[in-house]
C-alpha cells in the first residue's frame, strides 16, 4: 500500500499507541497484546491490528507485541527516531509558552531559533534563545539545519510568515493561527485551532441537552 493511501485517522492513532506504549514501558511491561493496548486507549483490538497492519507485521505468535521493539518501529514510522530542529515564529503569550514547553525535547523536537516582527522583542532572550528578526530566517534555516516551523502569530500575519518560511526551505509547519494557509503541494501544514477544539468539547458536553430538545414534541 502506498503511503498516501493510508487513512489519516490510522496515522493519527499511531501517536496515541506510541504514547501508551511508553507508559507501559515506564511500568516495566515487556510485552503487550492488541487487546490490552486497545483497551488502554478506548479502541478495539481489531482496530489496533488494522492500524498497525498498514505499516507491516509487528506481533509475535504467543507473545503479542514486544513493547520496546514496537516503540522503536513506531518512532521510525513517525520520523521521531532522530532529533529534529524546529523554529518558532511569533513570541507573544502563546509563543513564550511554547518556548518553555518541556514536551518537545522529550519527543525529539528542539526549538533552536525564534523570530518576531516586533522590533521591541528582537534581541530579547527567553531561556537559551535570542529573538531574531524575520529577515534572519533564511540564514538560520541553513545554518541550524531546521526542518520544521511553529507559527504562533495573529491570523492576519500568518500567510506572510508562512511565505517566508517556505522561501527559506521549511517543509513542515505547525500552525496555531486560526486561518487557512496556502502552501505549495510539497509543504505540509498541521493546524491547531484551540477555539475549535473548545467548541467541539462544548458540543459534547451539551449533547444530552440537544438530544432532549430534539426529542421534545413541537
Amino acid at each position: 500500500m502506498k503511503v498516501e493511501e493510508i487513512p489519516d485517522p490510522a496515522v493519527y492513532r499511531l501517536s496515541f499507541y506510541l504514547r501508551q506504549l511508553e507508559a507501559f514501558r515506564h511500568l516495566n511491561r515487556n510485552t503487550i497484546s492488541s487487546k490490552q493496548l486497545g483497551e488502554a486507549l478506548g479502541y478495539t483490538d481489531a482496530q489496533v491490528r488494522k492500524d498497525l497492519a498498514y505499516f507491516g507485521q509487528f506481533g509475535h505468535p504467543g507473545i503479542g507485541y514486544r513493547v520496546e521493539e514496537l516503540i522503536a518501529r513506531l518512532k521510525k514510522i513517525l520520523g521521531t527516531d532522530k532529533d529534529c530542529h524546529a523554529l518558532l515564529v511569533g513570541v507573544g503569550n502563546l509563543g513564550r509558552a511554547l518556548l518553555t514547553y518541556k514536551g518537545f525535547p522529550r519527543k525529539g523536537f528542539h526549538l533552536v531559533a525564534a523570530f518576531d516582527s516586533d522590533p521591541g522583542k528582537i534581541g530579547r532572550r527567553y531561556g537559551e534563545l535570542e529573538i531574531q528578526a524575520m529577515s534572519e530566517i533564511v540564514r538560520a534555516v541553513g545554518t541550524l539545519r531546521i526542518r520544521m516551523a511553529i507559527v504562533a502569530v495573529p491570523p492576519e500575519s500568518a500567510q506572510d510568515a508562512v511565505n517566508q518560511l517556505v522561501k527559506a526551505g521549511i517543509r513542515g509547519i505547525l500552525n496555531f493561527a486560526a486561518v487557512s494557509l496556502t502552501v505549495p503541494e510539497d509543504v505540509f501544514v498541521q493546524s491547531v485551532d484551540l477555539a475549535l477544539q473548545l467548541e467541539q468539547l462544548s458540543f459534547r458536553m451539551s449533547l444530552g441537552t440537544i438530544q432532549n430538545s430534539l426529542a421534545a414534541p413541537m
